[in-house]
């Protein structure tokens, strides 16, 4: 099944809908959505990106990111991604939206404007083997000297989302 995104002008209004490869291949501005969950210890869950995705597969990232379908909003699409990905249903919040452009490599962009929730979750996984390899949580310190010492493990998209998630909190 095709899976298409809502095009966007920075405004947010919408100026149609493209096929989401099309989008990533033109580098077109769409409507995206970040989830970042954390533990009770106040940990970041990350997702290893299956090896089966058409880009950035194997990378690590933030809990859920992915793009509301034509009709729904923004939070509506966030739980339903986490619930398609890690088999689970979180409360979340809406904390920010910027918009952002990232080379991913093989000739995509990820051209998006972005709205960043974040949540809690401290039980068991099911995750979807098609999306997701495997989780972990990791502190912030911890993350941040990982992505130091090994920026290409993860996703050019959540390198740039964490650090505008660092200047909100």
């Amino acid at each position: 099944m095709e899976e298409y995104v809502v095009l966007v002008n920075p405004k947010d209004e919408v100026l149609g809908l493209m096929e989401k490869q099309q989008a990533h291949i033109n580098g077109l501005l769409h409507r995206a959505f970040s989830v970042f969950l954390f533990n009770d210890n106040g940990e970041m869950l990350l997702q290893k990106r299956a090896s089966a995705k058409y880009h950035s597969p194997n990378q690590w990232t933030n809990a859920v990111c992915s793009h509301p379908r034509d009709g729904e909003n923004y939070l509506d699409g966030a739980k339903r991604r986490v619930k398609e990905e890690l088999g689970i249903e979180a409360e979340l919040s809406e904390k920010f939206n910027f918009i952002y452009k990232a080379d991913v490599g093989g000739g995509l962009w990820e051209h998006e404007l972005d709205y960043v929730f974040t949540g809690s979750y401290n039980s068991e996984f099911n995750l979807n083997q098609d999306e997701v390899e495997e989780v972990r949580y990791i502190s912030m310190e911890n993350l941040d000297k990982e992505i130091t010492e090994n920026p290409e493990k993860f996703t050019e998209w959540f390198k740039i989302i964490l650090e505008e998630y660092k200047h909100h909190f």
